[in-house]
C-alpha cells in the first residue's frame, strides 16, 4: 500500500480505488464524510453546469477544462487541492492557517473550510482556466 505525500495513508488507499466520487465519499468515515459533502457541495455551487466530478490518482477532482481542484480525506486531515499556485499566492493570506506544502490546504476532518474562502478558490481557479483556453 503506498503513503499518501504527508504521510499519511490517503482514505482512498486503504479502501481500494473508488470508481466514482459517491463510492469514494461512501468509503470514508464520519466525521470526514460529512465535512467532504460540505466542501463538494460548496464547489458544486460555484462550479460551471458542464464541469463534471471524476476520480483523479485516487481523489475525487472536479473537471473544467482539465483539472479544476481536488479533495480528499487522509487518516488526520481533509485536503483541498486547488491545483494552482498562483491562487494559492492570491489567497496566502487567507490561507495562512491552512496551508501545509505548495499545493495542498489541510483543515481538521470535522471542520470543513469556510464556504466562502472555498468559493473564492474555485471562482479563481474557474478564471484561470477561462483565461488558459
Amino acid at each position: 500500500m503506498k503513503k499518501a505525500k504527508s504521510g499519511h495513508r490517503a482514505s482512498s488507499m486503504k479502501r481500494g480505488a473508488a470508481k466514482n466520487v459517491d463510492e469514494y465519499l461512501a468509503a470514508v468515515p464520519e466525521p470526514a464524510r460529512t465535512t467532504l459533502n460540505t466542501i463538494r457541495a460548496v464547489i458544486r455551487s460555484v462550479a460551471p453546469p458542464e464541469s463534471t466530478e471524476a476520480i483523479t490518482y485516487g481523489i475525487p477532482t472536479f473537471k473544467y477544462k482539465g483539472s479544476l481542484l481536488a479533495f480528499a480525506a487522509f487518516k488526520n486531515h481533509c485536503s483541498l487541492f486547488p491545483m494552482s499556485l498562483a491562487v494559492i499566492d492570491t489567497f496566502k493570506k487567507e490561507l495562512k492557517p491552512f496551508l501545509a506544502s505548495k499545493g495542498t490546504i489541510r483543515y481538521p476532518l470535522d471542520k470543513p473550510l469556510p464556504s466562502a474562502l472555498v468559493k473564492k478558490l474555485v471562482k479563481a481557479r474557474i478564471a484561470e482556466k477561462d483565461r488558459k483556453k
